[in-house]
């Protein structure tokens, strides 16, 4: 890809992104409103960026990939359940994945 159909991409997708944000804004309250569509607002982002972490954590090129990424996913949860402080759980996860990684266990 050359690298003015490349700006052109970025510049498009920022375009859309702001077209879409504004639409939002000009949506009538009687469409977000309801007990079933403010639930479901609500867990939008929880669902889209779960799905985020699941591909960005096992995802490969070729399909399933079980490396560091995961281990460290595993821990954070972990420490999240435990309701370790938020910086314990990043740094912990961060040691245990370059440590898995300095021993080899890496894709």
């Amino acid at each position: 890809m050359s690298t003015t159909a490349l700006w052109v991409t970025v510049l498009a997708a920022c375009a859309l992104g702001f077209v879409t944000k504004y639409l939002g804004y000009l949506a009538p309250e009687s469409l977000l409103d309801g007990p079933r569509r403010s639930r479901v607002i609500g867990l939008l982002p929880v669902a889209l960026l779960a799905g985020l972490l699941v591909t960005q954590t096992v995802g490969g090129d070729d399909g399933i990939v079980l490396d560091a990424r995961l281990a460290a996913v595993a821990l954070a949860v972990v420490l999240m359940w435990l309701r370790a402080n938020f910086i314990v759980v990043i740094f912990g996860a961060a040691v245990l994945a370059a440590a898995l990684r300095a021993v080899g266990w890496a894709a």
